[in-house]
């Protein structure tokens, strides 16, 4: 299988996201308050344009049970999660006018113009490749970090949220597409989704990096 294939050419890279420093203090709890809240924001702004990518597949979908799935992953992606940030940065204390005035960083930008990118002028079956990373390495993540909190863990509700079934149940639908578009399409198209998966698999372990070190744009001195 496609997807069964993907993941083990990433293998190694997946261990470096689970051995991260900001993956491993997320687990533990003494992940910094500066750390997760610079995450937060940053995955916010991601979000809008994982979402709009999600919405893209939809409309590029012709089975109608793919254009729902994507659809309502669409919508999952600025309700649910978004909602979730909400909470955190309420909890920060943090106002629009202080998310207004975060640059979005390096990396986030990157990722996010990648995948509108692959969303618009990529092939379907490239673009179902190029978004399954971030369902399934954040169900990975997930079930792998919720045995380790408690009821006080700072970061439970953000863990908790992609070790839940319902969402291991989505990963599994978007692995089903990917794996069904794979199974119809030439080698070269192959190649492509295969390019993908890759891309945003490495784009996913930089998200983290960049989040540990509190990326910012090196010229900014200069402005």
């Amino acid at each position: 299988m496609f997807t069964d294939d993907a993941w083990a050419q990433t293998a190694d890279l997946l261990r470096a996201i689970h051995e991260h420093p900001f993956n491993t203090a997320l687990g533990d709890g003494t992940l910094s308050r500066e750390r997760f809240a610079f995450y937060i924001v940053q995955d916010a702004r991601y979000l809008e344009a994982f979402a709009k990518a999600l919405a893209t597949a939809a409309v590029r979908a012709a089975d109608p049970d793919e254009m729902a799935f994507w659809s309502q992953a669409a919508h999952d992606a600025i309700a649910a999660e978004r909602t979730l940030h909400e909470g955190y940065i309420e909890e920060y204390g943090l106002t629009a006018a202080d998310l207004t005035g975060v640059p979005t960083s390096p990396t986030a930008l990157g990722y996010s113009s990648w995948l509108q990118a692959t969303a618009l002028s990529a092939p379907y079956p490239v673009l179902a490749a190029a978004v399954l990373p971030c369902f399934w390495i954040y169900e990975d993540v997930g079930a792998a970090l919720v045995g380790r909190t408690s009821e006080i863990h700072p970061y439970r509700a953000w863990i908790a949220t992609y070790a839940d079934p319902a969402y291991a149940a989505s990963v599994t639908r978007a692995k089903q597409i990917t794996d069904r578009l794979a199974a119809e399409a030439d080698p070269a198209l192959l190649e492509q989704m295969r390019a993908a998966f890759v891309k945003a698999s490495e784009f996913e372990w930089m998200f983290w990096d960049s989040a540990w070190h509190l990326e910012s744009w090196p010229t900014a001195k200069w402005l």
